[in-house]
């Protein structure tokens, strides 16, 4: 039997009213799933040299909004679901401003990202014009929190932090004075490395040169033959695995016996095999929280992802899904996915995640970062010392 819509049954149906009615609940069921729907932008490498960094963040951003769409949330008495909108920025300021705009034009909740520091810091203003929450798993450059934005949030320890603990564990306990340093130029690699100069110079060590290259370099003995002729204890890179690699065999056949030290973008299982049988014992670096053993949540974690994805933690991972964490529970604190009460929301939210405990200060950086300095014996990522503040 057939019913029209808002009357008794009757034996006759009109085959256009039927199709009213149906058209007429299709659109209220559609108008209701789009109200339900928080979007997350997330930009990042995901294709060139960096893409293995850039789809270890997509990943744990989507292990997070699968766990969450699992749990059935209901947001001001809604049922609500998460979809994550990942753009490929490349690493370029210039393609992350037009992925920025695009965000913001179709009007995404929050943002996870940028990946890198230069990308993050260039497109915090357009978030922060749009009252958008831009929550970044991986930039450490310190410029980031320090633009006065409310909108930006940092979910791993900067590079201030980060650069003299490095600095620190090469004078206290490696007992090295001479240094020669290297960098790419981008506002990572650059940063870290004038934050470990500074440190360096402070504790009484040397920097006996300085050199610079660029993110798309591949060829870099000229710089360490220059280095060679100095004589350093060892070489400071600031910059990512992508060239970290390359160098540490370039170093090995010119017979440069000087480690490498750098910050978090060395630290990744990707570097073992860009730098083969040039990295044992050779390079010493400082990630951007605990390893991945010692997080509260590292070892589930590493599970749950390497069964999803059938990969590893390459680095960021955690930290993308603490990132989404975040932003969800700024959405259930203040019961509205709208993009202005999620910045407010997450000024003051609280929760333990799988990287520590998730609080943030009055700039956006964690109140409570770590530091783990690291090496590699046999191609395998082995802690040495791990610093909180």
């Amino acid at each position: 039997m057939s019913y029209q819509l808002g009357r008794a049954p009757s034996r006759y149906y009109h085959p256009l009213k039927r199709l009213f009615a149906t058209a007429l609940v299709m659109a209220t069921v559609s108008s209701a799933r789009a109200d339900s729907v928080v979007v997350i932008g997330y930009a990042g490498a995901l294709t060139g040299p960096q893409a293995h960094l850039g789809k270890d963040i997509e990943h744990g951003i989507r292990l997070a909004i699968d766990e969450i769409n699992a749990s059935h949330p209901v947001i001001a008495g809604t049922p609500t679901t998460f979809r994550l909108d990942a753009q490929d920025d490349a690493g370029d300021p210039r393609i992350a401003t037009l992925i920025a705009q695009r965000f913001i034009d179709a009007g995404v909740n929050a943002v996870v990202g940028h990946q890198s520091s230069g990308t993050s810091i260039v497109v915090a203003r357009l978030y922060a014009a749009a009252n958008i929450a831009e929550i970044t798993p991986s930039a450490t450059n310190p410029q980031f929190t320090k633009l006065g934005y409310r909108t930006t949030f940092r979910l791993l320890a900067n590079d201030n932090f980060l650069g003299t603990a490095v600095s620190r564990y090469v004078i206290d306990t490696m007992h090295i004075r001479r240094v020669a340093v290297i960098d790419d130029q981008t506002a990572y690699g650059q940063g870290l490395a004038d934050v470990f100069v500074d440190a360096t110079r402070r504790a009484g060590g040397t920097i006996v040169a300085r050199e610079y290259t660029t993110d798309k370099a591949v060829d870099f003995n000229s710089s360490l033959t220059l280095f060679k002729g100095k004589r350093p204890e060892a070489i400071f890179f600031g910059g990512v695995d992508a060239q970290a690699g390359p160098m540490l065999r370039q170093m090995k056949k010119l017979g440069v016996t000087a480690p490498m030290l750098g910050g978090d973008g060395l630290c990744t299982r990707e570097l073992a095999r860009l730098a083969g049988d040039a990295l044992a014992g050779n390079l010493y670096c400082a990630d951007g929280g605990l390893s991945l053993a010692s997080m509260p949540g590292g070892p589930s974690f590493e599970r749950k992802f390497h069964a999803k994805f059938g990969e590893h933690v390459q680095l960021y991972a955690p930290y993308a899904y603490d990132a989404m964490m975040a932003v969800y529970y700024a959405i259930v604190r203040a019961q509205s996915a709208n993009p202005a009460k999620i910045v407010d929301a997450l000024r003051s939210v609280q929760f333990q995640g799988v990287t520590g405990q998730i609080s943030f200060d009055d700039a956006g950086d964690l109140r409570m970062p770590a530091a783990t300095i690291s090496t590699f014996r046999e191609h395998k990522k082995v802690t040495l010392l791990e610093i909180k503040r």
